[in-house]
Formats: C-alpha cells, sequence, structure tokens
C-alpha cells in the first residue's frame, strides 16, 4: 500500500490508538487531583502521533526520519510518565502493563520504518 497522507502510516494510527487510551485511563477520578501528569501524559502521547504526521510532510526522508526519531523519543516519555502514574497509584499494574506494550509497540514500528526510510544498508 502506498502512504499518500499521514493517516495511511501504521506508526501514526497505532501512536493515535496509544493517545486515545491515555487519555481514556486519565480520566478516572484517581488522577484528577494531578493536573501536572495529566497534561505530561497529555503532551507526550500526542507528541508522538503528531511529530510522525509533522515529518511526512517534512520534504525529505532524512527530515522524516528526524521527526520520526522525536516521536519515539516522545513514546518513551509516555513510559517514565506512566511509571509515576503507577507509583502514585493513579493506575493499577495491569493498566500500566497495557499502557506499556502500547508504547513499545508504538515504537517498534517507528523504528521499523525508519530503517525502511533509510534504505539498504551501505557498506
Amino acid at each position: 500500500m502506498k502512504i499518500t497522507r499521514f493517516e495511511d502510516i501504521e506508526a501514526w494510527k497505532k501512536a493515535r490508538v496509544l493517545m486515545n487510551r491515555t487519555y481514556e485511563v486519565m480520566k478516572s477520578p484517581a488522577f484528577s487531583n494531578d493536573r501536572d501528569l495529566q497534561r505530561r501524559l497529555r503532551r507526550a502521547s500526542t507528541s508522538t502521533m503528531s511529530n510522525i504526521a509533522e515529518g511526512f510532510d517534512g520534504g525529505s526522508d532524512p527530515e522524516f526520519r528526524r521527526f520520526l526519531r522525536i516521536a519515539k523519543r516522545s513514546a518513551t516519555e509516555v513510559k517514565s510518565h506512566l511509571y509515576v502514574a503507577l507509583d502514585q497509584g493513579y493506575v493499577v499494574q495491569q493498566t500500566f502493563n497495557e499502557l506499556y506494550e502500547m508504547v513499545s509497540e508504538v515504537q517498534k514500528v517507528i523504528g521499523g520504518f525508519i530503517r525502511y526510510l533509510r534504505g539498504p544498508a551501505k557498506n
């Protein structure tokens, strides 16, 4: 399948699912007193998705790869914030594991896309 718009990118689709699940989890009353963590999680999960989209219109594969690396780092930030949520009792271990796995999958797909855009290894 040819990618003609950022919505066709599998990594963006998975990042969107992650963002929506993160927002859903943050609606629980446990998060209500920690607006700062809510903002940070929202920004990081949204940034993951947004940087994939922004990179798509970057004009070159090297520029796109740069934005994909930023997206991957934003996903790592989501993981870090999930530890805060777990440690503070805002999420249970099962929810943490679910979201952590979702983030790992997004990172894996982004990494594969970066390798694809880099092309065959040069000797």
